[in-house]
């Protein structure tokens, strides 16, 4: 297996912003918020060796209520350039990345599939079980998820490092 890293919703190549976290090698797995599902999944079911799985601002809203959700579907299909912007916009803060270099248009089902995803405890365990560690990175002032929601649920799995000052790309 070569090194595998799976990108955040509407987002591509964004894998250079989080260089200084990032152990490449062959027995790496990694993604970055709705990536981060997308890199679990992979590791749970591949029959490849996973060592590490990095998961960076990991896309977690269960804690959120169905009305949040429904109200983001809602815009997103209403106006997907406005709402896109202003994404964009929350998941480079505090930093003044431009995120528009890594846009790449996503669809409403991935939108609600990020949205209600539910990470599986059991999933975790399964996975802790085969011998692949996991590492949770988490911006302090992230504005797309609840990091504390977030650190609370992953603690019990992962080393969680929790990174003051920094927002949803963990600058």
């Amino acid at each position: 297996m070569r090194f595998k890293y799976f990108s955040g919703f509407s987002l591509e190549n964004e894998k250079e912003l989080f260089e200084e976290y990032l152990i490449e090698n062959d027995f790496t797995v990694a993604g970055f918020s709705y990536g981060a599902i997308k890199a679990f999944e992979y590791a749970l079911t591949t029959k490849a060796r996973v060592d590490l799985l990095q998961l960076f601002s990991p896309a977690f809203f269960q804690v959120r209520d169905e009305k949040f959700k429904r109200t983001q579907l809602m815009y997103y299909k209403k106006d997907k350039e406005a709402y896109s912007n202003t994404f964009l916009q929350n998941v480079s803060f505090p930093s003044k990345t431009d995120m528009k270099n890594y846009y790449k248009e996503a669809t409403s089902e991935e939108l609600n599939e990020l949205l209600s995803y539910k990470w599986d405890e059991k999933d975790l365990e399964t996975l802790l079980a085969k011998g692949t560690k996991i590492e949770v990175y988490l911006g302090q002032k992230d504005k797309i998820i609840d990091t504390t929601s977030a650190k609370e649920f992953f603690e019990k799995f992962a080393t969680v490092y929790y990174i003051k000052e920094k927002g949803h790309i963990l600058r």
